[in-house]
């Protein structure tokens, strides 16, 4: 195999996901293995060839669709498996976000050939039709999996934060591509959006103060929102609490929520069951504040607190509950 690894940039409205990032970088890898390129395809919108480039991108390529004015998953994978036509890439790579793995199981589709989600890690055959041998997240975090897989064009997803996004600034080139894709495949449109809050997130706060059922109310969350905001983090919640209606579920960390990976997440009142732990784990450092030693997430954190949360989190935040 002489052909890039063509990395899948998944953007909104020109705005490259950081997860983008972490595929570009999970790209250079497999393409160092190979000896080959590492390149990026851009879907509609060259506004990240910039980025794109930054992070070792040697040459970006852009497909324009002039009548898609939004994210379209068959569209997007339609494009994809037109560009590996015209291409010939001996990989496609994406981040195995909800659109990263959307997108590639379009194509994969398309192209009537298998696809691998979520991998960890990735040794590439050195041939052309060598397996190529994977780790990969299976049940929803709760074990990983050693597969092969055997296609003549692989096509991954990675684990969002199984890769730290590492710089390689190169010169920008980009390079129009000009695929053929009909409007006749489009089953989705979005037709409006509406902004339900701006500023930092769930997946992008650099501290997470979580509450669990310990929290015990709908009140109870109100020294967490205070932690949080003195720490200029957001407040997270596991699934109890959302299915006692004390938080709405876009609060919700887990494998059903949102998966967090903050320099530090503060779990309180948390059992840590493995569901929330899937979504916890990418955290850089867990602290855990719990009645209970034993809980699993105070066996599993970096640091503990054993006490009552509504003594311990107003210490932390210097303030009295």
């Amino acid at each position: 195999m002489s052909g890039p690894v063509l990395v899948v940039i998944e953007h909104d409205r020109g705005t490259m996901a950081g997860a983008s990032a972490e595929a570009l970088t999970f790209g250079r890898s497999l393409a160092s293995q190979l000896g080959v390129e590492c390149e990026a395809l851009l879907i509609v919108d060259e506004s990240p060839a910039g980025e794109c480039a930054h992070y070792g991108a040697s040459t970006v390529h852009v497909v324009p669709v002039d009548w898609l004015t939004d994210y379209s998953p068959e569209v997007c994978g339609d494009v994809i498996a037109a560009a590996a036509e015209a291409l010939s890439p001996s990989g496609i790579v994406a981040c195995g976000t909800d659109r990263g793995n959307e997108m590639l199981a379009h194509a994969a589709a398309v192209l009537e050939l298998p696809f691998v989600a979520n991998c960890l890690d990735v040794h590439a055959g050195q041939g052309a039709g060598d397996d190529w041998e994977m780790t990969r997240v299976q049940w929803g975090g709760s074990l990983n999996e050693d597969a092969h897989l055997s296609s003549r064009l692989p096509i991954v997803s990675v684990t969002p934060h199984a890769v730290a996004a590492e710089e390689a600034p190169v010169a920008m080139n980009v390079s129009p591509l000009e695929v053929s894709v009909a409007d006749t495949g489009l089953r989705t449109r979005i037709t409006d959006r509406d902004v339900v809050e701006g500023g930092l997130t769930l997946a992008t706060a650099p501290v997470v103060v979580g509450g669990g059922r310990g929290v015990g109310s709908v009140d109870g969350f109100a020294v967490l929102e205070d932690l949080a905001a003195r720490l200029g983090g957001v407040v997270g919640c596991s699934r109890a609490v959302t299915n006692n209606g004390w938080r709405p579920h876009s609060d919700q960390v887990g494998q059903t929520g949102t998966r967090i990976a903050p320099q530090l997440y503060i779990a309180c009142g948390i059992s840590g069951a493995i569901q929330h732990w899937v979504g916890a784990k990418g955290a850089k450092k867990i602290l855990a504040i719990n009645t209970d030693p034993q809980a699993n997430m105070v066996v599993k954190a970096d640091y503990a607190v054993i006490g009552d949360l509504f003594e311990v989190v107003p210490a932390i935040g210097g303030t009295t509950s």
